[in-house]
């Protein structure tokens, strides 16, 4: 049977396409990329032309096979990988792994899945674009450089497994950064004064129209108020408009996806694949913010049909961003008449999102009146504010939503009297620069031109699985505050105690990526440089516009980048490290440093090339890090580990210290975690304590023992083990039946477990 064979990147998308296409046609998928660069090696030659040596992944040797199959039967080969650089290249591959020329093989191209759109693209295909795929290999080539000459530099000066990108030192380097500006910044105190006034039985609150900067002057405003009768001395009245948001682009999608549902970036562009796949939404992966003159009469059509014709206003939205690449629509969805779609809530939640708020772009403004009211203080040069907002008419906010609540202001006129219920002047400080959320990191690195709306997921997912950034909720700390109340004529003072400096879901550095940033920015300035990276995506630009050879660009980089590789190669550990002097120990002389170890902040005291004498190690104070720990807190450390006394029984050493995984007692070879006690302090008889209860917990463990020979209950039920090997017990036995003889027969049937890999506790 003759047949034209379609290639598509996904499972999914193929039967959707197979669905549309009918007859004549078999649809199937290459399931992504089928040749990359190999994950091992360098596989560049460099000195050849940046000559990539491409090979066929190894898991999809089978579908390379099957493809070649289904392409030999076939009478036409179509390629209809995804409308962007890294379709382009997927398409490419293609030919290369089917041997079938690019340059004649039809290429087909779309952004939605619908039955118009693929039979629109089938009807006017064009041939693979030499100049994205050059683009895409361009990016790939030069961070594979990036991460195989950079990264070994890593794992020499700071530890192995560590790895370097260019877009992804840079956000972390981001994220770096604005912790320090938090713990540098200094809080300013300010007062603000809010009032209470009396109109008719009707409460108005007012707020003073400034900060007060002392707390005498916010004592000394609530006697002018004490002393003051209080008329309005204007009321303003204007007219407000609401305008709705552009549609989404990939990375204002992942920010409101985040804000208003609460999915991470990576969550979101999964959920999007999916959409799209079932042929629910248009491509998730653009920077466009436009939409196609037949999605804004569909779009305005429905509007008018469900809410009115005054709710309609078509617009077209142009992006000001000149780095904007690809010539997608805005995410979209293909139906907007389809309220819900999606295989599971979150789809259906996401795809919700998305269909609102391309239906609210092309929906008129909400109309909101404004209103002031100002109220002089006989005296001062301040003035209370009263400010109101009524909607008027909802307009888009009617899909969209967002509106607040009216804050409805009484019938008031110039030169009423007013009569002062009670006012109070707070004590509030400046705030630090916001930690960045996954959403807010996005919003960053695209304002700086780094990346594109394809890495960010990525990007994000591999920091934090390096160990560079954690995604924490940061416990809030507690401070006194002033408080001045005005009430019943009569001025008193109190202190409030406020929490501040809480946060959810941020990111944060660790202390490896602050050592690693420093070495970064210190020795390959070029990579860390915010305006660099965005002008070398500039330059995948100008490739795919066929404006640039992207030899030259690969080139052009090299020459710059290797010296400082080469160069790097004399540093050494103690400079990388992060090493700082604290100060002298009064008791030997010597210095104290705090450090990056290999397991993170520690603390050193003396130098391995000053004597014979080994340096000595600490663990870093829980509440410090290696730039803030004090010479009192080192000391205490140096402390450990503490002797508390001798076990009665044994005769045995009872020690306090804080290890690998925190703090804990020992005994023998016992090692007890007292996480919920510090051990510089706690008791001999807390310490007994403990012991006494893991030594008993330990026990009801052990159902029968045999010198090392023993069966135990384990998290996931019993089994026999000699210290060496496991062997699980059925669960239709009961343990206490198994004897010695039969335990031993286990443990020789039993197979050797694998071997686990160290982890690290963060």
């Amino acid at each position: 049977m003759s047949y034209k064979l379609v290639i598509v990147e996904s499972p999914a998308k193929a039967k959707t396409i197979e669905k549309y296409l009918g007859s004549g046609y078999k649809v199937t998928s290459s399931m992504g990329h089928i040749r990359d660069l190999p994950s091992k090696g360098m596989s560049v030659d460099i000195e050849n032309g940046f000559e990539p040596d491409y090979q066929i992944s190894p898991d999809k040797k089978k579908v390379v096979s099957e493809l070649r199959k289904l392409a030999k039967s076939a009478d036409e080969i179509i390629l209809a990988s995804d409308e962007d650089r890294e379709g382009e290249a997927i398409a490419w591959h293609l030919c290369h792994a089917l041997k079938i020329d690019p340059k004649k093989t039809k290429r087909i191209v779309f952004r939605e899945i619908t039955k118009p759109a693929i039979q629109a693209a089938i009807k006017s295909p064009r041939t693979v674009s030499q100049s994205l795929v050059d683009a895409q290999q361009a990016r790939r080539i030069l961070d594979r450089i990036v991460g195989y000459e950079l990264s070994p530099v890593l794992w020499k000066k700071v530890q192995r497994g560590l790895s370097a990108g260019r877009v992804q030192s840079v956000a972390v380097r981001l994220i770096n950064d604005r912790e320090k500006e938090i713990e540098a910044h200094a809080a300013d105190a300010s007062f603000r004064v809010r009032a209470n006034f009396d109109v008719s039985g009707t409460e108005l609150p007012a707020e003073l129209d400034s900060k007060l900067d002392s707390k005498d002057k916010a004592h000394s405003l609530l006697q002018k108020c004490l002393a003051s009768g209080f008329k309005i001395a204007a009321v303003k009245e204007k007219p407000g408009t609401r305008r709705p948001s552009a549609p989404f682009t990939t990375s204002t999608l992942q920010q409101e996806a985040s804000r208003r549902l609460g999915y991470s970036v990576r969550q979101t562009m999964q959920l999007a694949q999916r959409l799209y796949e079932a042929g629910h939404i248009t491509y998730m992966r653009t920077d466009s913010i436009a939409l196609s003159g037949q999605a804004i009469s569909d779009a305005t059509k429905h509007i008018e049909a469900t809410l009115g014709k005054e709710y309609v206003e078509a617009r077209k939205f142009v992006n000001k961003n000149s780095g904007a690449q690809e010539a997608h629509e805005a995410v979209r969805p293909t139906n907007f008449s389809l309220e819900n779609a999606g295989n599971d809530e979150q789809q259906k939640k996401l795809y919700g999102l998305i269909r609102r708020r391309a239906l609210a772009s092309q929906m008129s403004p909400a109309k909101i009146k404004k209103t002031e009211i100002h109220i002089p203080i006989e005296g001062a040069e301040e003035q209370f504010v009263a400010k109101g907002e009524v909607l008027i008419f909802d307009g888009f906010l009617a899909v969209y939503g967002g509106a607040k609540d009216d804050v409805i202001l009484p019938e008031l006129s110039v030169n009423d009297s007013l009569t002062l219920r009670s006012a109070t002047a707070r004590e509030i400080f400046s705030k630090p620069p916001a930690r960045y959320s996954e959403a807010s990191l996005v919003r960053k690195l695209e304002e700086l031109g780094i990346g594109r709306p394809s890495t960010y997921a990525p990007t994000i997912s591999t920091i934090q699985d390096r160990g560079y950034v954690e995604r924490v909720d940061v416990e809030p700390k507690n401070r006194d505050v002033w408080v001045l109340t005005l009430s019943e004529q009569k001025i008193s003072e109190s202190q409030d105690e406020e929490s501040y400096g809480g946060d959810k879901n941020k990111l944060l550095p660790t202390p490896l990526a602050d050592m690693v940033t420093v070495f970064l920015s210190e020795h390959f300035v070029q990579i860390m440089d915010y305006g660099f990276t965005s002008s070398v995506e500039q330059q995948f630009d100008q490739i795919a516009d066929g404006d640039a050879n992207w030899v030259d660009v690969l080139k052009a980089f090299y020459k710059d980048f290797h010296p400082l590789v080469e160069a790097a190669e004399n540093v050494s550990r103690a400079e990388v490290s992060n090493m700082r002097e604290i100060g002298i120990d009064p008791k030997d002389g010597k210095t104290i440093f705090s450090r990056m170890g290999r397991y993170g902040p520690m603390l050193q005291k003396g130098r391995a090339e000053d004597s014979e004498e080994k340096p000595l190690f600490a663990p870093m104070p829980e509440d410090a890090s290696i730039t803030t720990v004090t010479l009192d807190q080192a000391l205490k450390m140096f402390e450990l580990p503490r002797v508390l006394g001798t076990d009665e029984d044994s005769g045995e050493e009872i020690k306090a210290n804080i290890g690998r995984y925190g703090p804990y007692v020992q005994i023998g070879k016992t090692y007890v975690s007292i996480k919920d006690d510090d051990p510089r302090t706690i008791t001999l008889e807390r310490a007994l304590e403990v012991i006494t209860d893991k030594k008993a917990a330990d026990k009801k463990k052990v159902i029968a023992e045999w010198g090392e020979l023993r069966i135990l209950n384990g998290p996931y039920g019993p089994y026999v083990t000699n210290g060496k090997k496991n062997a699980r017990i059925a669960k239709d036995t009961d343990p206490k039946t198994i004897d010695e003889a039969t335990a031993k027969e286990m443990i020789k049937n039993a197979k050797p477990g694998r071997k686990r890999r160290k982890t690290r506790k963060k």
